[in-house]
């Protein structure tokens, strides 16, 4: 039985700008990395070092070439915030693409994009 979400891949084409994105501007640190040298490299990212579940970034290109088959879109990943406004505001004086702030049924969302224009979007939540 599965009983958890621990790690969503996220397969981009620059591993070295995807890190310095999600650390410099979105605020997560890294857990763990590993390089084979022969191109074979990840990193693992999370916002903390005791969150559940964490973001593992892979060379899209190196996949792509051990997996031709396999699908390397990017997950649709709705993160969590306790104060939506101030994430919203300070991402957006990060020069990140930032969507306008919606109040859905379950609550204020918005979305952003990376540096690759993958699109992400953030929930406020409580604990």
């Amino acid at each position: 039985m599965i009983n958890k979400i621990g790690q969503v891949m996220l397969y981009v084409n620059n591993q070295d700008e995807a890190v310095n994105f999600w650390i410099e501007k979105v605020g997560f640190i890294v857990i763990s990395g590993e390089d084979n040298g022969q191109g074979m490299r990840w990193i693992e990212i999370a916002p903390t070092k005791e969150a559940e579940t964490s973001i593992i970034l892979h060379n899209k290109r190196m996949i792509s070439e051990m997996q031709p088959d396999m699908n390397l879109g990017t997950p649709s990943l709705m993160f969590f915030s306790e104060d939506l406004d101030k994430l919203h505001s300070t991402l957006s004086t990060k020069n990140i693409t930032v969507g306008e702030i919606v109040t859905m049924p379950s609550g204020k969302v918005f979305n952003f994009a990376d540096s690759e224009q993958n699109y992400f979007a953030v929930m406020e939540k409580s604990k």
